[in-house]
């Protein structure tokens, strides 16, 4: 999908092989912090039923379509709207939105380099002035969709992963929305293009999306096994995705210094911390309905092996699979090529 802390692509078929071996080829699995959704994907090709939460919004919507879509939905409040028939309405809503005329509104403001930043600093280069103006419009006609209710909670969430996955083609970014590159790199000078996504087509029934802290919500979910994947370093998720927030949330934040942060810390996460982090694991397992537990892990994490194995002792059975691979890394760190990856089981 697109750069992300923790993306667990190379790790994935490890983590279904270990969910196999512990519970079979079906059940109920619940990824409680499931950010793009892919894991949660993978385990609905697998015939598994999926409870998956972040506290994301624009993970919300990837999940909605990576989980519940097997098709494109109709649109058929857009009907008297757009005219164009290609055939397939999501087709039609896409060229519509990718013919409409730019606008100099919020993005234009704040994040290209022709924008004057409301706070004063110099202009941001999120994004070229055409491909932000190119946001701008989209972004706000999905809202005057939303408001005059042309479109349903479905609709809503494709409209945004869908824009959410052309904008990452464009962004001027080294790998995540934390600060922006002060020259426009190549793929940032490409035209924003809205693209269909592909739909898997079986098991979109019974799944279950939830947003919010994995914390708060892990009371609500009964499943047989739950796979986490928690931030392993201090690095907040809601700080180096501010952008792609904003763009699910379909609002105007204020964008804060020179990074333009949208305000995050009602989306911070404790398990970033080293105060309160094993605590956040202790909650979780206490309190879902499940007895088994797939956690993944680095050895670059806050914690050492030996104290997630202390924490995760308390509630029963503990077993470490490392798994070895080759670490992603500028040319000139001095880090290690080999990196650890821990699959920690928990069986109370």
């Amino acid at each position: 999908m697109y750069r992300y802390i923790g993306n667990k692509s190379k790790l994935t078929p490890y983590i279904l092989d270990r969910i196999q071996q512990m519970i079979g080829d079906s059940g109920t699995v619940a990824d409680i912090m499931a950010g793009t959704g892919m894991v949660s994907l993978e385990l609905r090709k697998k015939g598994y039923k999926v409870v998956a939460s972040d506290i994301m919004t624009y993970s919300y919507h990837h999940l909605n379509v990576n989980l519940c879509m097997k098709e494109p939905p109709k649109f058929n409040g857009l009907k008297d709207v757009i005219k164009d028939d290609l055939g397939c309405m999501y087709k039609s809503v896409l060229k519509y939105l990718n013919d409409i005329e730019a606008k100099k509104s919020f993005f234009y403001k704040e994040f290209s380099p022709e924008g004057e930043p409301r706070n004063g600093t110099s202009p941001r280069k999120y994004f070229t002035s055409e491909n932000a103006m190119k946001i701008d419009a989209i972004r706000e006609k999905i809202n005057e969709w939303i408001d005059g209710n042309l479109i349903d909670k479905c609709e809503e969430s494709l409209l945004k992963h869908t824009l959410i996955m052309a904008v990452n083609e464009v962004a001027n970014i080294s790998g995540t929305y934390g600060y922006f590159l002060s020259t426009f790199k190549k793929n940032s000078l490409n035209k924003l293009e809205l693209k269909q996504v592909d739909f898997f087509e079986d098991n979109n029934d019974g799944h279950i999306i939830k947003l919010g802290f994995a914390e708060n919500l892990a009371a609500t979910i009964k499943a047989d096994l739950c796979y986490i994947d928690p931030p392993y370093m201090k690095r907040q998720y809601a700080a180096n995705y501010h952008i792609l927030e904003t763009i699910a949330r379909g609002d105007f934040p204020d964008a804060v210094g020179k990074s333009g942060l949208r305000d995050w810390w009602d989306q911070h996460s404790k398990l970033c911390t080293k105060t309160r982090g094993l605590q956040s694991f202790e909650k979780i397992i206490s309190d879902m309905q499940c007895s088994k537990f797939l956690i993944s892990y680095s050895e670059d994490g806050l914690f050492t092996l030996e104290q997630l194995q202390e924490c995760f002792s308390k509630f029963g059975k503990v077993t470490v699979q490392e798994i070895e691979y080759n670490r992603f890394k500028s040319n000139n760190s001095k880090l290690p090529q080999k990196l650890k990856e821990y699959l920690i089981s928990v069986e109370r």
